[in-house]
């Protein structure tokens, strides 16, 4: 991640995925790799559907969080 894009600011149309990827580390690196894979696999499969503009999609940065969290919460059962 870098910079704060204060030109995209207010807009919803930042990508979260690179936090939800960051966390993602920071657990890998606390010793909990099933958790990280979820977060990954749970990203891959919401920019599978197109995600923010940046990657070509239409949702907002509100959309991509919570279709991300809810992958995960349908992952863990």
């Amino acid at each position: 991640m870098h910079g704060s894009a204060p030109d995209i600011a207010g807009q919803g149309i930042a990508n979260p995925v690179a936090a939800f990827l960051s966390a993602a580390m920071m657990l890998e690196w606390l010793g909990h790799p099933a958790a990280a894979q979820q977060i990954r696999e749970s990203c891959a499969a919401v920019l599978a559907q197109g995600a923010t503009p940046d990657v070509g999609g239409s949702m907002t940065t509100d959309d991509v969080t919570e279709a991300v969290t809810a992958h995960m919460l349908e992952a863990a059962g």
